[in-house]
């Protein structure tokens, strides 16, 4: 039997999905903590961005609370910081040096960060051009846990001198991402914020097939895409989809295409959430190429492409069972290895293996 715990968690957003991929990672581990039986709590910054665009303002499945500045933040939290078995301070914190530097002096518990952005957060703190993390405070915390694994983790130890590297992925949630009736709609779709490194990738493996192959129908879904990009005619656009709304529009493609950011690319073993709801889904996978992309999906369980004609063979030349295997095989890996349940489990089971301040043993605890 293990004991409740009492953790806290400080994050970019919990309640806005809008341009903003760490919502659902957020959610997806933290209410998987909840079942489990612990006590969670989110403290966000409340800023304008994302207060005009929240699709999640009282979640059941944790305490969430807003704060106004880093003061307010000591004010009215200092308490349940102090009192808490677990910390938890996110990438792209505002004022995340300050938030850090406060905690680092207040937390009695277990002091962790969850960086969301390993890549961009080290090349950031390398040049002290980073303004949620100082390179200083990376041996504050007990655990460090990295959406990004692999080399990355060595180099978070041995030169960003972290106590300790551990990888927790991004998650999805099988009540929320499976298989529906719908009907196909496109043969190739995409599920993402815009982004400048990704563009052109995407160009290349969506765009210019669409372009070749005006018979078929393809999708691009996400927001802040610039005016003057030119959509081929049989390209549909939408601006923003919330995700409740994830599971009905990968099950209405007959592909789905991840891209990945460039920094991840070059760190490797980063996998998109996209990745797995989509897999969760049935929604057979076409990705770009990085290091450690078969540690998650074996080539027998995703299709690779790096340029059009690449992405053309695959829609013009797989059978539909072929299609459907690779899809059930995704599945079957990604509900026994990247779910919400499966990382809630990683998380704690870190923060207990010998050398941890806690002992989740009720016996031994007491």
């Amino acid at each position: 039997m293990t004991k409740t715990l009492d953790i806290v968690f400080l994050g970019l957003s919990l309640s806005s999905s809008w341009g903003n991929g760490h919502a659902t990672t957020f959610r997806g581990l933290l209410r998987a903590l909840n079942k489990l039986g612990h006590r969670v709590t989110f403290l966000e910054r409340d800023v304008p961005w994302y207060a005009h665009h929240r699709d999640l303002r009282d979640p059941d499945f944790c305490d969430l609370r807003y704060y106004d500045t880093v003061n307010e933040l000591r004010r009215n939290h200092q308490r349940d910081l102090q009192q808490a078995d677990v910390v938890v301070v996110g990438s792209f914190v505002p004022e995340g040096r300050a938030v850090i530097d406060d905690l680092a002096s207040v937390c009695t518990g277990q002091f962790c960060f969850y960086d969301i952005d390993t890549p961009v957060t080290l090349a950031r703190v390398a040049e002290d051009d980073c303004d949620y993390l100082a390179r200083r405070q990376i041996p504050y915390f007990d655990v460090y846990f990295s959406f990004t694994g692999g080399p990355t983790l060595e180099r978070l130890e041995l030169e960003f001198g972290a106590r300790r590297a551990e990888p927790l992925y991004c998650a999805v949630d099988p009540e929320r991402h499976y298989r529906n009736r719908n009907v196909i709609e496109w043969d190739l779709g995409y599920l993402g914020t815009y982004s400048p490194d990704r563009q052109r990738t995407l160009e290349a493996l969506l765009l210019e097939p669409a372009r070749r192959l005006p018979d078929r129908r393809f999708v691009v879904a996400g927001s802040q895409y610039p005016r003057e990009i030119a959509w081929p005619d049989n390209v549909e656009r939408i601006e923003h989809l919330p995700p409740a709304e994830h599971a009905g529009f990968f099950s209405r493609q007959r592909y789905t295409l991840n891209v990945t950011r460039t920094s991840m690319v070059a760190a490797g073993w980063s996998p998109s959430v996209r990745l797995f709801e989509a897999a969760a889904c049935g929604t057979p996978i076409i990705s770009d190429q990085w290091p450690g992309l078969d540690c998650f999906f074996p080539a027998s369980a995703i299709e690779t492409a790096g340029c059009a004609q690449d992405v053309i063979a695959i829609l013009l030349g797989r059978s539909n069972r072929a299609r459907l295997m690779m899809a059930r095989q995704a599945h079957s890996l990604v509900m026994a290895r990247h779910t919400g349940a499966a990382r809630a489990r990683e998380f704690t089971s870190v923060l207990t293996q010998p050398g941890r301040v806690l002992d989740l043993n009720v016996e031994s605890a007491a």
